[in-house]
């Protein structure tokens, strides 16, 4: 199986992960840090999460645009298309929405930005999924043919 595929589904299953983490447990918890550390905490999570993330999320942007490029045997373009889209749109939903949320909570704790970066990361969440998905389908696919 080429690299390009097992890079694929590690970072798109580890970003999926990191998603469902965030959306579950992480973000929640934001209305339970006290205004006083808001702001210092937000900083910090900013700090720590890129740390953890940018890696992964650069990986899988790239073998995403490799596997467009170049699919395996018997994947055909449809699927890396497909993933590719999903993880567009995670970078889109996190561009229009998680940013500027996040860029409201910077200023201080604000209730109605936490529930609206709760509720609209459901986007991310689906869009993480899905590419995880995609990519497990075309390791399948290109593993039955290699």
């Amino acid at each position: 199986m080429k690299p390009v595929v097992l890079a694929n589904v590690a970072s798109s299953v580890f970003m999926a992960g990191m998603i469902w983490t965030i959306q579950v447990v992480h973000y929640p918890l934001f209305e339970q840090v006290g205004e006083g550390t808001f702001v210092a905490y937000m900083a910090e999570h900013q700090r720590r999460i890129s740390l953890v993330i940018l890696l992964p999320w650069a990986v899988e942007g790239l073998s995403s645009l490799a596997l467009v490029a170049d699919p395996p045997d018997g994947v055909g373009r449809v699927l890396p298309l497909a993933g590719l889209a999903a993880a567009g749109v995670a970078v889109l939903a996190t561009v229009g929405l998680a940013v500027p949320e996040h860029g409201r909570l910077s200023d201080g704790i604000d209730l109605e930005a936490i529930r609206r970066l709760v509720s609209t990361n459901w986007v991310r969440t689906a869009a993480w999924s899905a590419h995880a998905g995609i990519a497990l389908w075309i390791a399948a696919r290109a593993a039955r043919r290699g």
